[in-house]
């Protein structure tokens, strides 16, 4: 068990972390996930996810970032039972391990489409508004070409969200200027200054950022 937080802060944002218990079936996931290098969103943000897929009705969902299925399980239960997610990620042996924990969960055939690639080789292919949904979980550098192709994918009303939206509490601490650091820092102002968007920063688990796109 992890000893309890001192801090008021520190044990108000692990409360609301543990609010959201994951079944075994997650927790598997999350295991093989962190085993080979693919650190999952955390309980809070994928309870987030869930709840944002469940509120739209979402049916068409594109995932960047598969990593080991931790968050597309959470996006997956959120959908509409006759919804398809997309997933993309350029780690074969990640997407087999997310596999083993779709079908662990029920989740299989149409209702799942993996691809294999860089993100911003695949995104252009998929169809203009097509989408209610776009979760974003690779590469922080891309993360600003991953809004312009996410706010083309999304329908009206659609919602975009992006994990590691504090990074590791550096993205507040104008002193850190490492590149991964800067281009979410520049992420947050490119949502905040489009028209198109509406946003929302939750600071769950390591930070997320979501915006409903409200104008074409």
């Amino acid at each position: 068990m992890a000893p309890t937080p001192t801090d008021p802060v520190e044990a108000t944002l692990a409360y609301a972390e543990e609010f959201h218990p994951e079944d075994e079936v997650l927790l598997a996931a999350r295991r093989r996930g962190t085993e080979v290098g693919a650190v999952p969103i955390l309980p809070g943000g994928g309870a987030a996810l869930c709840f944002m897929a469940t509120a739209i009705s979402a049916r068409s969902v594109v995932e960047v970032g598969t990593g080991c299925g931790v968050s597309g399980l959470w996006l997956l239960r959120g959908m509409r039972p006759d919804g398809t997610l997309t997933s993309v990620d350029v780690e074969p042996d990640h997407q087999r391990l997310a596999r083993q924990a779709f079908a662990e969960a029920g989740f299989s055939g149409s209702k799942i489409r993996l691809i294999g690639g860089r993100a911003l080789d695949v995104l252009p292919r998929l169809a203009d508004g097509g989408y209610d949904l776009v979760f974003c979980d690779a590469a922080k550098q891309e993360y600003g070409d991953y809004l312009a192709e996410a706010v083309r994918l999304l329908r009206l009303g659609g919602i975009v969200a992006f994990d590691n939206a504090l990074w590791h509490n550096r993205v507040a601490d104008p002193a850190q200027r490492d590149p991964d650091t800067v281009a979410i820092r520049e992420l947050g102002k490119l949502i905040k200054t489009d028209e198109r968007l509406r946003a929302l920063m939750m600071p769950l688990g390591d930070g997320l950022l979501a915006a409903i796109k409200i104008a074409n």
